[in-house]
């Protein structure tokens, strides 16, 4: 399966239904539909598909701050705090240079609809074999 182009955000709608934060089952349903897509038994998906469902609701985890210790709090000198530039814009991680969010989320809707499509069609196969109803 196709990964997604952009890795920085999760989903906000999936199979059409807006969503908040998924839930553990919602994760485990989304990689048991991975390893169908992939013509593997959904009861048996592996670390990889869960991984990888994982990333695709959620998107990328940003690790937090570092812990504060008394090591990384002291003040060792102070600062001169006048800009020597006015700087410039930080890119998005994980989106085109000239990706609007538009067209971000244009593609989440067609990946989804891709995975929705896939899904529906190894369905459909096993139903032909007599392997699900």
């Amino acid at each position: 399966m196709k990964e997604q182009s952009y890795e920085g955000a999760g989903k906000i709608s999936l199979h059409g239904n807006g969503m908040g934060v998924p839930s553990p089952e919602e994760v485990e349903k989304r990689a048991r539909e991975i390893a169908m897509i992939d013509e593997r038994n959904p009861d048996e998906f592996t670390d990889a598909d869960w991984n990888q469902a994982r990333r695709e609701l959620m998107g990328i985890e940003r690790p937090g701050p570092p812990e504060e210790t008394e090591q990384n709090t002291e003040m060792t000198e102070e600062w001169n705090v006048v800009a020597g530039s006015s700087g410039h814009r930080a890119p998005r991680p994980g989106v085109e240079e000239e990706e609007t969010l538009g067209e971000q989320l244009v593609t989440g809707g067609l990946e989804e609809a891709a995975h929705d499509q896939m899904l529906e069609a190894r369905k459909e196969e096993l139903e032909q074999e007599g392997g699900i109803t």
